[in-house]
């Protein structure tokens, strides 16, 4: 989504975030989604201003890293006994991080759309 946005790609997701942003709301992202997007990069110069751009944004920490990660955990582990597959554990932390701070989550990824029904507390945006 962030990739797309920047890029000026349009999809669903990344419209759904130029509009949060005309209304100025506040958006943040994750460490994890910070290094995701950084990493991807294709030169050094863009790998300067993304890192620089996305650094200086609102960032969402874990409040409590130990009962996060075990949540996320957990989340994986619900997953797998309702017979849903995820691709990424790394979902499960980020869905976590966004329920720790109350915040809706604005994705690009359709395990969101299945966490949801898993984890209550998970507002999609």
């Amino acid at each position: 989504m962030w990739i797309d946005y920047l890029a000026g790609t349009e999809t669903e997701a990344a419209g759904r975030l130029v509009e949060i942003l005309d209304r100025g709301y506040e958006v943040g992202l994750t460490g994890v989604v910070y290094q995701e997007v950084v990493q991807g990069v294709s030169s050094q110069r863009e790998f300067e201003w993304m890192s620089e751009y996305l650094g200086s944004q609102t960032f969402y920490h874990p409040r409590d890293p130990i009962g996060n990660y075990l949540e996320a955990a957990r989340t994986y582990s619900n997953y797998l006994r309702a017979g849903i597959t995820t691709r990424s554990a790394v979902d499960c932390f980020i869905a976590r991080v966004a329920v720790e701070h109350g915040v809706a989550l604005l994705y690009d990824d359709r395990d969101f759309e299945k966490m949801a029904g898993v984890v209550p507390d998970l507002i999609l945006a």
